[in-house]
């Protein structure tokens, strides 16, 4: 009913920089909260940044001051610019959404993922 689409993932230096993207398409009616969460080898997927549809934001400790959350309601996007990454920040980053659809049910998406790998 619901896609997420990925993009903008790559291989960094440390102290780069890259930014992402995720498209939402399907039967929405109205997306709730967006956000980006990560998964590292071994490591549990964690909330990166989220964003709700009134624009409040929320931002895991280790990426604040470093990433940006922006959403573009009108077009169900939603981007992280990422800055002055490190080696840490290397993980499979998942676009998620909170969708209100078409039929008024509430679910949650999930994107395939897109790999962020920044070497030292």
């Amino acid at each position: 009913q619901v896609q997420l689409v990925e993009s903008g993932g790559g291989l960094v230096q440390a102290g780069g920089s890259l930014r992402l993207h995720c498209a939402a398409s399907g039967s929405i009616r109205r997306i709730n909260v967006m956000g980006w969460y990560r998964q590292a080898p071994g490591k549990q997927r964690e909330l990166v940044a989220a964003v709700t549809s009134g624009g409040d934001t929320n931002y895991v400790d280790p990426v604040k001051g470093r990433f940006t959350i922006s959403r573009d309601g009108a077009e169900n996007t939603v981007s992280l610019q990422m800055n002055n990454l490190n080696p840490e920040d290397t993980a499979v980053y998942y676009c998620n959404a909170v969708v209100q659809t078409t039929s008024f049910a509430t679910y949650n998406y999930w994107g395939r993922g897109t790999q962020v790998t920044v070497s030292s």
